[in-house]
């Protein structure tokens, strides 16, 4: 739900009112019970949360590959190489 913006044009006392789209827009004043109008406003940031909405969240398989031996990473084959030849620990 958006929160809209008044001003009274009689007393010029401005307030913010969290409604429904659908809601009529307040007509009263609740300082001077004179006519108020609806300002238009900037509204408010977008808030991105979760997963997805960075560009490194989903990167290919080929350029995770190409970053990962870069740094001098082990590829994920060369990984499970390695497993399956260290000895068994008891």
């Amino acid at each position: 739900m958006p929160t809209y913006e008044y001003e009274c044009d009689d007393c010029h006392h401005r307030f913010e009112k969290f409604q429904n789209i659908t809601d009529k827009p307040i007509s009263v004043c609740p300082v001077c019970g004179g006519s108020v109008k609806r300002l238009i406003s900037g509204g408010a940031g977008l808030l991105f949360k979760g997963n997805g909405f960075y560009i490194t969240d989903h990167r290919s398989e080929s350029y995770k590959k190409k970053e990962r031996e870069e740094k001098g990473f082990p590829s994920k084959k060369e990984e499970k190489k390695e497993k399956k030849q260290e000895p068994a620990k008891s």
